[in-house]
């Protein structure tokens, strides 16, 4: 199997990034090869909550037709599930949420990140999808959420 794109990129750029991702899907878009990428990245410090994020991935030739060759869109999208049982590790519990996942979408100025936020007074888990702009802030988001209402769950 193939390293996932996204932590591919990372590892030949030498970026840091979070958490290996598992590519589970391609979609193939149009005629110039432009792909949406479907991938699983599992909660290092929640054991039972993997989440899919889908993102689009740039073709060569759309690339070098647009003369953007080092940039992907900021777009993603995220679901998030219980896949066994949930156990919480040490994570953040402040409103601000720690990165699970992180990766490069062009040379130094943007990155796609999965951040969770626990919110415990409704006891769920909280997943956005978001990009990361260094001169520039970005809207596009996406967010999914993980009830804990089972009484399996230990913090």
């Amino acid at each position: 199997m193939r390293p996932p794109r996204l932590a591919a990129l990372a590892i030949c750029l030498g970026l840091p990034f979070t958490l290996q991702a598992e590519e589970v899907g391609e979609i193939g878009v149009d005629w110039v090869g432009n792909d949406i990428i479907i991938e699983a990245v599992a909660d290092p410090k929640v054991q039972g909550v993997t989440c899919h994020i889908a993102y689009f991935d740039r073709s060569v030739i759309d690339r070098l037709s647009k003369g953007n060759w080092f940039e992907d869109p900021s777009n993603a999208s995220i679901a998030c599930r219980q896949t066994g049982p949930i156990t919480i590790g040490d994570i953040e519990r402040d409103s601000g949420g720690e990165d699970v996942f992180r990766t490069s979408r062009s040379i130094i100025l943007k990155s796609l990140r999965i951040k969770r936020v626990f919110d415990e007074k409704n006891q769920t888990l909280i997943y956005l999808a978001h990009a990361a702009e260094l001169t520039d802030g970005s809207a596009k988001m996406s967010m999914s959420t993980v009830p804990l209402y089972n009484s399996g769950v230990s913090n």
